[in-house]
């Protein structure tokens, strides 16, 4: 098994206390690990939201943010950032800002499967379109943020629960408007 294959294991308090297989940190038991997500912005100030492949271990078909992922042992995050956006979307990201650095949540999907990871949250700016990576993106859509953010309170169970909680904390379409007028 490479690197590739392998995520941080992190203590309570959020610092690494070693790796473990990726296969092995998302099941029904699952240990503390260090993961990232971010939230893309257009020139038009709208956000990307996808929909996760079909044949994801954990929220398959689900609606989510931009991107996520799981830096590599020893490998710095921004840069695990720019690979995952680039792996997943192929987008070349500009303006990383982060965001959310403490988030952290445990979340249990249909199926049993765990989610618990601390997910410091970025947002960035494309200039680019997505190109799908199938095997982790079914689907993509540029939105408003409002619009989301209505969304998101009618119906939270359509979309990730990592994507609730953090527009709930980050007061993410709030900062991506804010970026929209800015520019």
């Amino acid at each position: 098994m490479t690197d590739a294959d392998h995520v941080v294991l992190l203590d309570d308090e959020g610092r690494a206390i070693g790796t473990a297989p990726k296969s092995s940190v998302h099941g029904t038991d699952t240990a503390l690990h260090l993961a990232f997500s971010c939230h893309v912005v257009n020139e038009e100030g709208q956000v990307l939201v996808t929909r996760r492949a079909l044949d994801k271990k954990t929220w398959p078909g689900v609606w989510s943010n931009s991107f996520c992922g799981h830096p590599k042992p020893a490998e710095p995050v921004l840069s695990a950032v720019h690979r995952r956006a680039e792996f997943e979307l192929g987008l070349t990201l500009h303006e990383i800002e982060l965001a959310l650095p403490l988030f952290r949540y445990r979340a249990v999907d249909a199926t049993g499967i765990v989610e618990h990871e601390v997910c410091p949250v970025y947002t960035a700016l494309t200039y680019d379109e997505p190109v799908l990576n199938p095997l982790e993106v079914v689907d993509a859509r540029w939105v408003d943020p409002a619009e989301l953010a209505a969304s998101l309170q009618t119906t939270p169970w359509a979309f990730s629960p990592w994507l609730v909680l953090q527009a709930q904390q980050l007061h993410l379409f709030d900062r991506v408007s804010q970026r929209r007028r800015a520019s």
